[in-house]
């Protein structure tokens, strides 16, 4: 049996004063039809990642309106996730080798995790390159609905790991990507449906900090809280650069001698290259004791990642590829302006010079930094837009509606058709 996750209780009442009658009626409405329906989300980590963060209230406010939901996540070895994490790279682009050991370690994996799949589902949810084997190796009478929830840029992939992982993405009902701008070669658009990621606002780490009570907090894990904070809060990444943040920060600390600077991150299971990326960068730090670079193993949870966001004058996602984001709506839910990098999805969370600036340098991001810094009207306003439209566009309960929309057109069967079932072994390109 695939470890199962607990599922917390929420209720969509609690979300009333934040997005009003309309849209909970609208999700009542949505889910009626869809009453008792048995949905099923797997991935691979239950904590750390963007993932993580939308299903923490995804699956429980799916339970409130009505469907019986579960989360599991598939069992999986250090050697497993090196190689997921370098299909993760290499469906993004990256320049690695897909050689027949890693094939063989991947498909053995998904077999395993299929062979652990129990029960019957209606909708059956996959998220990422990790898991998405266990469709072809799973029994057909598990699931009536099958769905690959991609959440990474798959627009100029890698074509090794493409041809590679395409097969078996093939197999799926619908796939479900995050921007049009990411799907990626050859797929059929007919079943390509676009869900943008989301936050929960009632999550403690999102919830309204008083600003001086959010510095004290972040004073606890050393920056000066009388003193101006840049943070960035991400998994210590290459396409997250928080090196080129480190060297953004010196730029503007040659003006503003006083500004500090966090990295704050997580250090998640599925991610076993974290740990030397953070040696990296503690080693590009350097001795400088105005950088500080938190993570979940000195006690940083969500509460403290939220004091950061709320506490910081500037927050900032520099990546040079990005999914989405989610720390970049989690900043302008906080009222704060983000300097992001100008790629995938945080180009279309952030209007530049409204929400905060784009970004596709360390110079350019050095000089937003300093605006920010010296213009605090500026920079306020910038921050009160962009909780606005957090607050219209990427909140959860438009999540919820969104896939509520997308079950019943699968019910119906009037949009997307499913895929003839293979029972043969997938052959994938893989010499290629």
């Amino acid at each position: 049996m695939l470890e199962r996750v607990e599922i917390e209780e929420k209720q969509l009442s609690d979300y009333r004063d934040i997005v009003g009658d309309e849209v909970l009626e609208e999700i009542r409405s949505l889910a009626e039809p869809l009453k008792g329906a048995r949905v099923l989300h797997i991935n691979a980590t239950a904590y750390g990642g963007g993932v993580a963060e939308i299903l923490t209230p995804l699956a429980p406010l799916m339970q409130d309106a009505g469907l019986t939901c579960e989360w599991r996540v598939i069992e999986a070895s250090d050697e497993f996730f090196k190689v997921s994490k370098a299909c993760h790279n290499g469906l993004q682009g990256m320049d690695l080798e897909l050689n027949d050991e890693m094939r063989d370690i991947w498909k053995r994996n998904n077999e395993m995790n299929a062979a652990k799949l129990d029960g019957t589902y209606d909708f059956i949810v996959v998220h990422d390159p990790q898991p998405a084997g266990l469709l072809h190796y799973a029994q057909p009478d598990h699931g009536r609905h099958w769905i690959w929830r991609c959440h990474i840029d798959t627009s100029d992939p890698n074509p090794d790991f493409w041809s590679f992982f395409t097969p078996y993405i093939g197999l799926y009902e619908t796939t479900i990507f995050t921007m049009e701008q990411f799907i990626g070669p050859d797929l059929d658009s007919e079943r390509v449906v676009i869900i943008t990621p989301t936050i929960d606002p009632l999550k403690p780490k999102n919830q309204p900090k008083p600003r001086d009570r959010a510095r004290a907090t972040v004073a606890e894990f050393g920056p000066d809280p009388e003193r101006p904070l840049i943070t960035q809060v991400s998994r210590y990444d290459p396409w997250k650069d928080p090196l080129g943040v480190i060297d953004a920060y010196r730029i503007v600390k040659e003006e503003i001698p006083d500004v500090q600077l966090a990295l704050v991150g997580a250090m998640a299971t599925d991610d076993p290259e974290g740990w030397s990326y953070l040696e990296k960068t503690i080693r590009h730090a350097g001795d400088d004791y105005d950088i500080f670079i938190p993570h979940n193993f000195h006690g940083v949870s969500g509460e403290e990642v939220g004091a950061f966001q709320a506490g910081s004058e500037v927050i900032v996602q520099k990546s040079l590829r990005e999914g989405f984001g989610l720390t970049v709506t989690e900043g302008m839910w906080q009222a704060r302006p983000v300097v992001g990098g100008a790629v995938g999805g945080i180009k279309v969370q952030i209007a530049d010079g409204e929400t905060g600036f784009l970004v596709d340098s360390v110079a350019a991001c050095a000089r937003a930094i300093h605006y920010l810094l010296t213009h605090p009207e500026e920079a306020d306003a910038m921050g009160k837009a962009g909780r606005e439209q957090v607050r219209e566009h990427y909140l959860i309960t438009r999540h919820l509606t969104d896939y509520l929309r997308l079950f019943n057109i699968l019910e119906d069967r009037q949009e997307l058709a499913t895929p003839e079932r293979r029972t043969e072994p997938v052959q994938a390109q893989e010499g290629n």
